[in-house]
């Protein structure tokens, strides 16, 4: 049952997640409906890999065959973003408070510390990962709220709190790289370790939502950047395009 109510929560935290940044950038048309074909192609090959076993620890011998999707969806994010100025102009028109409003979903970190309680996935890495995930969507929610009504925000309260959400997924690929099972590199031993990260619907959270919420902390650092050059110490959303 947790696992069926999680691929759905997977699937619409994805959808959301896709469905605003690119609905809501400045793409044209069909560069939007080629970026909802892409990521619905994305979501199925990792559904379909990840079902035939090829996630599975000891099918690339000692890499985390789990790693693959991460990475390859985590370079095409960033090598758009460092090479093609569209797509990086795209994605820093989004209003500000989707971008931090969309770390909401990150409360379903409660899922891995169901996970660390049914003996399905071990410490530190459940722990870390679901905790961290949950102060960041909680955060998130007030900080959005905040940005949206045009209140007055300080900037050092949206890096602090930016800085902290993208310091807990890098923890948890680390910890979750630590804890691989089938790896000689493994040092957390105890327990199942990621094991359960390397089938459905687990695996998609990994493939598909920490390379996206990596690129989003990325692109609202970049934005607060922005502001810092201009000397605000705080931010209001206004609603202008590029407005940080």
């Amino acid at each position: 049952m947790l696992d069926l109510i999680a691929a759905i929560f997977v699937t619409a935290a994805y959808t959301t997640v896709v469905g605003a940044v690119v609905g809501l950038s400045t793409a044209s048309t069909g560069k939007r409906l080629a970026a909802f074909a892409a990521a619905a192609a994305w979501l199925a090959i990792i559904v379909a890999v990840a079902a035939f076993g090829w996630l599975a620890p000891g099918v690339l011998g000692q890499v985390p065959a789990n790693l693959l999707p991460f990475t390859g969806l985590l370079v095409m994010l960033f090598g758009g973003w460092l090479l093609v100025p569209q797509f990086r102009d795209a994605l820093l028109a989004v209003p500000l408070p989707v971008l931090v409003g969309l770390n909401a979903v990150r409360l379903g970190g409660l899922f891995f510390l169901l996970l660390y309680a049914g003996g399905r996935l071990s410490a530190p890495f459940a722990p870390s990962a679901g905790l961290g995930d949950m102060i960041t969507g909680a955060f998130a929610l007030p900080l959005a709220a905040m940005l949206a009504f045009g209140l007055n925000v300080r900037r050092t309260w949206l890096a602090v709190w930016n800085a902290f959400g993208a310091l807990d997924l890098l923890v948890a690929i680390f910890l979750g790289v630590l804890s691989a099972p089938g790896t000689a590199f493994r040092v957390f031993t105890e327990g199942p370790g990621t094991l359960a990260m390397t089938t459905v619907p687990w695996v998609l959270v990994p493939a598909t939502l920490v390379p996206i919420f990596l690129l989003i902390h990325f692109a609202i650092a970049a934005r607060l950047r922005t502001a810092a050059q201009s000397g605000r110490p705080a931010i209001a959303y206004t609603g202008t395009t590029h407005h940080a």
